[in-house]
């Protein structure tokens, strides 16, 4: 009866040869299960750590990252450029979070996202006096107006442009609101279609309202910021340190709203928007509030951007800008995971670093990364840092890293 017994465990063996995955898939899926396994370790050994412990870790990681622009010299010769990369990664990282909202946790497609970063940046042009300048300086070069001295109109910092960051989120929230309430009851290619055209106007508003925006020319001599008598200018560390002092006190926020019951409705309406309504959800006020957040986030980053460049013109607002277009932030977010916190700031790190670190292939350095997405998004679907809240919706209560592959296995397998 033992021989038999293991006569039997023997034809399970090879059976169970027989069916293992063959090819370029299996060889995937072991080359790459270390790797998983390891950051699926490190991510369960994080959330069981004391909160001491974890509080520790999150204080460590603001720290280094305060620190990048005074390591950059012992790194590299060219480190004023690179501190000016970090400035990009920075206002990137802060898009993406804010779209993350809309897209991650509320599932609403929105391709018009870089409106509401041109509403920021705009805004405190308008309301600095820079657009005003503008305008009067090409009117009197132009011939239009005589007897002006565009000097007189040339802004300068005052104190209370701070109030500007406030007033310029306002402004983007009721931005929102007037493209969200006639919208929202949209949903999936209309809604996107709908954010889109929502973009696309406020561009071309843009480039055509001479008077307030200075059309096509832009709008130059933006003031730039001050703090207790320091000056930012042309410098880049400051407003790497803003950016990253705006990302910290957001993600403290964004951790307690996705924790809230209106993170859970935005979970409910992502998943299912008939069943979240019929459960009592007031869908098109939780998307509006999606939209609103989401709307108030890009505004800031619009407003930095806008200090720091001391130019704007409706052409860095498009939807496929290499840095700041739609379709790039989206991109972030989708390659870093959406619904998550890390997985964003990763996605912006690397959609804003890979290009400029392979600058010197010029044109190619596009199609590379280009490439690279393509690879990314067969391989890793969902994300390079999943949201652990989705991953538990679509597994059933745990992580489960999953390709495009494995899942063509389990299909065949009747799993």
């Amino acid at each position: 009866m033992g021989d038999r017994f293991e006569g039997q465990l023997e034809d399970i063996e090879v059976a169970s040869e027989a069916e293992a995955p063959r090819g370029p898939k299996a060889t995937y899926r072991r080359a790459t299960q270390p790797i998983r396994d390891g950051m699926h370790d490190i991510r369960v050994a994080y959330e069981r750590a004391p909160s001491g412990v974890r509080a520790g870790i999150i204080i460590a990681t603001i720290a280094l990252a305060a620190l990048l622009p005074t390591l950059l010299p012992y790194i590299t010769s060219d480190y004023i450029y690179w501190t000016f990369v970090l400035t990009k990664i920075g206002i990137a990282a802060l898009l993406a979070l804010g779209l993350n909202v809309v897209v991650g946790f509320a599932g609403l497609l929105d391709l018009g996202y870089v409106a509401f970063f041109a509403v920021g940046a705009y805004s405190y042009a308008a309301l600095s006096g820079a657009a005003k300048f503008a305008v009067t300086q090409y009117e009197v070069s132009s011939g239009k107006r005589h007897g002006v001295n565009p000097l007189d109109y040339l802004p300068h910092w005052r104190w209370y442009f701070w109030l500007i960051f406030f007033a310029a989120i306002a402004i983007a929230v009721i931005a929102g609101l007037l493209l969200g309430a006639p919208t929202l009851r949209l949903r999936g290619d209309y809604l996107a279609i709908v954010t889109l055209g929502f973009g696309e106007i406020v561009r071309i508003t843009a480039n055509n309202t001479d008077s307030f925006a200075n059309g096509p020319r832009g709008v130059q001599n933006i003031p730039h910021p001050e703090f207790l008598g320091f000056k930012f200018g042309i410098l880049n560390a400051p407003y790497y340190y803003l950016l990253l002092a705006i990302i910290v006190i957001w993600v403290f926020f964004l951790r307690r709203l996705n924790a809230s019951r209106l993170g859970r409705s935005w979970a409910a309406v992502r998943e299912d928007e008939l069943a979240a309504a019929a459960m009592g959800v007031p869908t098109v006020r939780v998307k509006l509030m999606a939209f609103a957040i989401g709307a108030a986030v890009a505004s800031l980053g619009g407003v930095v951007f806008a200090a720091q460049a001391a130019f704007i013109n409706p052409q860095t607002f498009t939807l496929f800008n290499v840095a700041f277009g739609s379709v790039t932030i989206l991109a972030m977010v989708t390659i870093g995971g959406m619904g998550g916190i890390a997985g964003p700031i990763v996605g912006a790190a690397l959609i804003i670093f890979l290009p400029e670190y392979f600058r010197f292939l010029q044109e190619a350095r596009l199609m590379l990364f280009g490439l690279a997405l393509v690879i990314v998004m067969i391989l890793r679907p969902q994300g390079l840092i999943p949201s652990r809240r989705r991953a538990a919706e679509l597994k059933g209560g745990d992580i489960h890293d999953t390709s495009v592959f494995e899942v063509q296995e389990m299909d065949r397998g009747g799993h």
